[in-house]
């Protein structure tokens, strides 16, 4: 009888690992390797082994009976569906998928097929996990605490498109420390409780966090609790001071053990025993020639994916000064948050998460939402109170999403370069020495330095009429005390194409005493006068920003001009939003290639001035356009 052949799809990255096992099956006469699919490999072969375009391409050199897919996490799901439908069998990695729905779609695959998906959570082939099942090391588990905290530079953020990242090309990714470098830990965790499909999770839990400049998480705290009682957790960083072997916490009717999931030893009253493991593709060949159960089938990885629509639901929140110190350069530079080690061991000691224990940096408040945008029966926009802002990006209320009748969205919040730009909406970097921007503050002759001078804005009131919203907005310095009031007016209707919104601040002084409303432009940095009205989009292609007269951002960067346009396209959907000045002549701001923005800046070269009784008014008219 011929050999299973095996397909690589994905041969770089950890897909090495994966050709590494293969080689060493195909010696020990196990399989037989059939091809490589690899577009950055640009070659005919690879050590031998033929490279083609795809499943179809290697079925013509031999036969395709077990499909290894080891590719970026987006193209898990449509690759696993291509290898079912050719009639394969399917080792994929972890996360198999990062949605309820997306595995529904792969799990219906399986059964239309007749063939099966063995999920690589390698940790899951441990011959540990039957021990602790059988009672023998702790009796009977009650809860299992995951704890990891390793470190990983620039570098690694930087080593594809899709690292760090929530959202790639319309497809989510959900690349961070619970999905992917530690996703480990979580699924052991719930294996040793018993929690591996989804309707056997009662409640998750979640506190995510970051403090590298990405979309995902890298520090954060998972808790599910199971529809048994029992708990799994899990406290992970990746910005510890060193590399510590992740463990799991296990705690019995009869005693406590840790168990290294990486190394397959279990600790029980300081004995450790090296208990070993099945190696997972062996197990699924085992499988197929012999009917050996699969250690890890595609739907017992249901629970894990409950915890990642959690984890989508929540966005990470930022950790910054000052408990973020940074260290090296370049490709070796990394953060490191202040006793990071101590608090993941609280976390984990007390099956917690990091508010319960702590953490300092835990901002755990949420956004509310004040008011919705409605035309022609669309949602178009929310305003949201800032809530879920941290203190040094300055809390203000703002709009987002914003998005196209159509349902483009073309706003974005807490960005991971600038934390503070918030949507749609008014932020003052000085006002008045105040910080009501977000961030450092720029200080003439010494750059951005992180002062405790940040402020924030409330609405103690509003009144909503019709299409029309009156808000008023009072803005405080770090002590609450009110530096400044606003009366806000937005109004919003349908127009040809699209639909209009319509914003007006009115800017009056809590006092008798003048107030200045300025920023790095005005305190001396020349060409950045930002501050004022700014529009924050997500991230885009294809752009071209304009006015009447000019084109591109270092044409339209710093002109005054009645509007100005940004066309782009946003998750393969183009919008366009034109924003006019309607009572006023300020310079707009622009940032394409840095980061995607435009605004309208208050303070370009000198403050603007507030005068006791006579209001600072600044209007605007967007149409925004499919």
């Amino acid at each position: 009888m011929s050999l299973p052949g095996v397909v690589l799809v994905g041969a770089r990255g950890f897909g090495l690992h994966h050709r590494a096992n293969i080689d060493r099956l195909v010696a020990a006469g196990v399989c037989a390797l059939t091809a490589v699919v690899d577009p950055t490999l640009g070659t005919e072969t690879d050590g031998g082994v033929p490279v083609v375009a795809d499943v179809a391409a290697a079925a013509v050199l031999g036969s395709v009976d077990v499909v290894v897919v080891a590719a970026p996490i987006g193209a898990h799901l449509p690759l696993a569906l291509t290898a079912l439908e050719a009639g394969a069998d399917v080792l994929l990695e972890k996360p198999p998928v990062t949605t309820r729905a997306a595995l529904a779609t792969l799990l219906d695959a399986v059964d239309r097929t007749g063939r099966v998906v063995q999920v690589g959570f390698q940790s899951l082939g441990s011959h540990a996990l039957p021990s602790f099942r059988s009672g023998e090391l702790v009796g009977v588990v009650r809860s299992a605490a995951a704890v990891g905290t390793w470190t990983r530079n620039q570098a690694y953020w930087d080593r594809s498109a899709w690292a760090g990242r929530r959202r790639v090309g319309g497809v989510d990714v959900l690349d961070g420390v619970v999905t992917n470098p530690l996703a480990h830990a979580v699924a052991t965790a719930l294996a040793l409780v018993g929690c591996r499909r989804a309707e056997q999770v009662a409640r998750v839990e979640v506190e995510l966090y970051r403090a590298n400049a990405i979309e995902g998480d890298d520090t954060s705290a998972v808790r599910v609790t199971t529809t048994a009682g029992l708990e799994a957790t899990a406290a992970l960083t990746l910005c510890a001071p060193s590399e510590v072997l992740p463990t799991v916490r296990v705690r019995g009717t009869t005693g406590t053990a840790t168990l290294g999931y990486t190394t397959d030893e279990v600790t029980v009253d300081g004995v450790t025993r090296d208990l070993g493991r099945t190696d997972l593709l062996e197990n699924l060949l085992a499988h197929r020639s012999r009917g050996d159960q699969l250690l890890v089938p595609l739907e017992s990885t249901g629970a894990f994916v409950e915890v990642l629509e959690a984890v989508r639901a929540t966005e990470p929140v930022q950790i910054d000064h000052p408990w973020v110190r940074w260290e090296g350069d370049g490709p070796e530079r990394r953060p490191l948050i202040a006793d990071v080690e101590a608090i993941v061991d609280r976390a984990a000691d007390q099956r917690a998460l990091f508010s319960e224990v702590g953490a300092p940096w835990a901002h755990t408040a949420r956004d509310e939402v004040l008011q919705e945008l409605v035309v022609d029966g669309i949602r178009v926009a929310t305003v949201l109170d800032g809530a879920g802002t941290i203190a040094t990006s300055s809390p203000r209320p703002y709009l987002h999403p914003v998005r196209t009748l159509g349902g483009t969205t073309v706003s974005a919040h807490h960005p991971p370069d600038h934390d503070w730009h918030c949507g749609v909406g008014f932020a003052i970097p000085d006002l008045d020495g105040v910080n009501c921007w977000g961030g450092r503050t720029y200080v003439h002759g010494q750059g951005y330095v992180w002062r405790d001078d940040h402020g924030s804005a409330d609405v103690p009131h509003a009144e909503l009429h019709g299409h029309s919203l009156q808000q008023e907005v009072v803005w405080r310095g770090p002590d609450r005390t009110v530096a400044l009031h606003e009366d806000r007016s937005l109004a919003w209707c349908a127009v040809d194409r699209g639909w209009e919104l319509t914003w007006s601040s009115s800017f009056r002084t809590p006092g008798d005493a003048v107030v200045h409303l300025g920023g790095p432009g005005s305190n001396g940095r020349v060409g950045a006068g930002y501050g004022g009205f700014l529009w924050r989009f997500p991230p885009c292609a294809d752009i071209t920003v304009r006015t009447a007269d000019a084109t591109g951002e270092d044409a339209v960067h710093g002109s005054v001009a009645p509007w100005i346009e940004w066309s782009a396209v946003f998750d393969g959907a183009p919008a366009t939003v034109r924003l006019e000045a309607l009572d006023h002549r300020d310079p707009w701001f622009v940032r394409a290639a840095e980061y995607p923005a435009i605004g309208s800046a208050l303070a370009w070269s000198e403050p603007a001035i507030v005068r006791p009784g006579i209001p600072l008014v600044r209007s605007f008219r967007a149409t925004i356009t499919d």
